[in-house]
C-alpha cells in the first residue's frame, strides 16, 4: 500500500501565504470589473504582476527563467489564485503546463530556445495547447489537422477550436497527423510561434464563464515549421499530449476546482451568519448548516485528491488514474458547491452585486475542459 505523505514543508506554506495575499490584493478587486466586460479584453496588466512573482512559470527549471517547483507546491499556489478569479488562475497556470510537452518531450536545444519564452518577467508571453478541433473534441483520433513534409520544413494546415489564449499567445503546441493511415500513432506534436505566416484567429468565444481568459479558433493555412521544431519523434503527439493533460487535470482542473469551491464557500458561510430570518441567523438553520458542512467535506476530500496526484507525479510514479479522479471529484464538487451558494444566498446569489453567481459560471467549465468528466469515467474504468 503507498503511504503518502503530503504535509506541507514550511516553504510550501509560505508560498502558499505569498499566493493568498496576492490574489487578496491584485485579483480580488479586479475579478468582478472582468467577469461582467459587456467584450472579453485579456488583462496583461495582472498577468504582468503574476509573471514577476513567477505564477505563470512555476513548474518550469530555474535554468530556464522558472521557479523549478514541484507539482504539489504548484497545486497550493494555483488554488490559492482560483480562489480569486478561475479565469486568471488559469491562464497563469495554463502557460506553464503548455510548457510541459516541452519540458518532458523536447531536446536541448528546443528547451533552451522555447523555455525561456515561457519566463519572460519583463514582456511576458502567454502560449496555447492546439489540440481540439470542430469534429474532434473527446475523440482525438478525429483531427483533421495534418503536417506534409517537404524538405526540410513541415507544412501544416487545418483548424483548431476552444483554443485557450489564442489569439495573444507567443508560443502554440500543436497536434496533427503526419500518418493518418496510423490512427493517433500517427499525430506528432509541432512547436510553433504565435507570429508564424499562415496563422490566423478566427473566432473569440463569447463563453458563459471564464470571461477573464480568451479563446478562440486558430487556423493554419500552409503554416511553415522547421523539423527542428518537431516536438519529440513522428508519431509520439498523441502521448506528447496525454502526459500534458494529465498534468492539467491535477493543476487546471483539480487545483482550480477547488479553489472555486472555497471561494463559494467562503462567501455562503458568512453570509448564513449574517442574514437573519424569523429572528435567527440563517446558519442555525440545520438545513443550511448542514449544506456548508458538505461543502467543506468535499472541498478537503478534493483537496487530497489532488494533493495525492502531485505527489505521485512529484516521484515519477504512475499518476494518470489520480489526476482523472482527482479532476472528476473536484470539478463535480466544485459546480455542486457553487450552485448551493446559490442557493443558500437565494435571490442575492441569483444577482451579480454577489459573485457565488460568477463561481457557479466558472464551475461548469471545471467538468468540460483538459478532457470531460465523463471521458475521465471513462479512463479511470479502463484503469480499474
Amino acid at each position: 500500500m503507498l503511504m503518502v505523505d503530503i504535509s506541507l514543508t514550511e516553504e510550501q506554506i509560505s508560498m502558499q501565504k505569498m499566493a493568498r495575499d496576492f490574489t487578496k490584493k491584485e485579483i480580488v478587486p479586479i475579478s468582478k470589473e472582468l467577469d461582467q466586460a459587456y467584450e472579453i479584453k485579456f488583462n496583461w496588466e495582472i498577468y504582468r504582476k503574476l509573471a514577476q512573482k513567477n505564477f505563470n512559470a512555476l513548474m518550469i527549471p530555474e535554468r530556464y527563467g522558472g521557479a523549478g517547483l514541484d507539482c504539489l507546491s504548484s497545486t497550493v499556489i494555483v488554488e490559492e489564485l482560483a480562489v480569486g478569479c478561475a479565469a486568471i488562475a488559469f491562464t497563469s497556470a495554463s502557460n506553464f503546463v503548455t510548457a510541459f510537452p516541452i519540458i518532458s518531450a523536447g531536446n536541448d536545444e528546443q528547451k533552451d530556445r522555447f523555455l525561456p519564452i515561457f519566463c519572460d518577467k519583463v514582456s511576458p508571453k502567454l502560449s496555447g495547447f492546439a489540440l481540439t478541433e470542430p469534429d474532434a473534441g473527446s475523440d482525438v483520433s478525429g483531427i483533421l489537422t495534418n503536417a506534409r513534409l517537404t524538405g526540410e520544413n513541415y507544412l501544416l494546415n487545418g483548424r483548431k477550436c476552444f483554443i485557450s489564449n489564442a489569439g495573444l499567445s507567443s508560443l502554440y503546441i500543436v497536434f496533427a497527423y503526419t500518418n493518418k493511415s496510423l490512427g493517433v500513432k500517427g499525430i506528432s506534436a509541432f512547436i510553433i510561434p504565435g507570429d508564424s505566416e499562415g496563422i490566423t484567429i478566427g473566432k473569440i468565444e463569447n463563453k458563459m464563464g471564464f470571461r477573464a481568459s480568451q479563446t478562440a479558433e486558430l487556423v493554419l493555412d500552409n503554416v511553415s515549421v522547421p523539423r527542428s521544431n518537431l516536438l519529440g519523434e513522428e508519431g509520439r503527439g498523441f502521448r506528447i499530449a496525454l502526459k500534458g493533460l494529465d498534468l492539467a487535470r491535477i493543476v487546471t482542473g483539480g487545483a482550480i476546482s477547488v479553489g472555486v469551491a472555497r471561494a463559494a464557500y467562503e462567501v455562503a458561510l458568512q453570509y448564513s451568519k449574517e442574514r437573519i430570518q424569523f429572528g435567527k441567523s440563517i446558519f442555525e438553520n440545520q438545513i443550511i448548516s448542514f449544506m456548508l458542512a458538505d461543502m467543506i467535506i468535499n472541498i478537503e476530500a478534493g483537496r487530497l485528491l489532488v494533493w495525492k496526484a502531485a505527489y505521485l507525479m512529484d516521484r515519477g510514479l504512475p499518476f494518470t488514474r489520480e489526476s482523472a479522479i482527482a479532476k472528476v471529484f473536484s470539478s463535480d464538487a466544485a459546480m455542486k458547491i457553487t450552485t448551493d451558494a446559490v442557493q443558500i444566498l437565494g435571490g442575492y446569489g441569483y444577482m451579480k452585486d454577489y459573485p457565488v453567481e460568477k463561481y457557479m459560471r466558472d464551475a461548469k467549465l471545471l467538468q468540460i475542459y483538459d478532457g470531460t468528466n465523463q471521458i475521465q469515467r471513462v479512463v479511470i474504468s479502463n484503469l480499474l
